[in-house]
């Protein structure tokens, strides 16, 4: 079984900063891609930050220069440094993981099970 856990959640003013890291653990051979994903009231879950094992980054457009990921592949962990947030920033975030368990084995999915971000005054 491999797990994520999600850590560094909590309530952030209006312009302040917040730091998710997620940690994977479990029977793991490679990871493909590592990231956040954040769903708010009454709407869609939606991407926000993943990076693949060769660097590549892709973000939703609304986090565009506010936000930071990075990993470490030998802990298997991934980081999400968020700054200049906004109210429409709260969300429960949750991690996301498409790892390959085995040798020659299929890219498999798992996700975090969230950790809550409030941005309020």
């Amino acid at each position: 079984q491999v797990q994520c856990v999600e850590s560094g959640g909590g309530l952030v003013q209006p312009g302040g900063s917040l730091r998710l890291s997620c940690a994977a653990s479990g029977t793991i051979f490679s990871i493909h891609v590592m990231g956040w994903y954040r769903q708010a009231p009454g709407k869609h879950r939606e991407l926000v930050a993943t990076i693949n094992n060769s660097g590549f980054i892709n973000y939703v457009d609304s986090e565009k220069g506010r936000f930071t990921i990075s990993r470490d592949n030998d802990k298997n962990m991934v980081y999400l440094q968020m700054n200049s947030r906004k109210p429409e920033d709260t969300a429960d975030y949750c991690c996301y993981l498409l790892y390959q368990g085995r040798r020659n084995g299929v890219a498999t999915t798992t996700w975090g099970q969230g950790t809550q971000v409030t941005v309020s005054s």
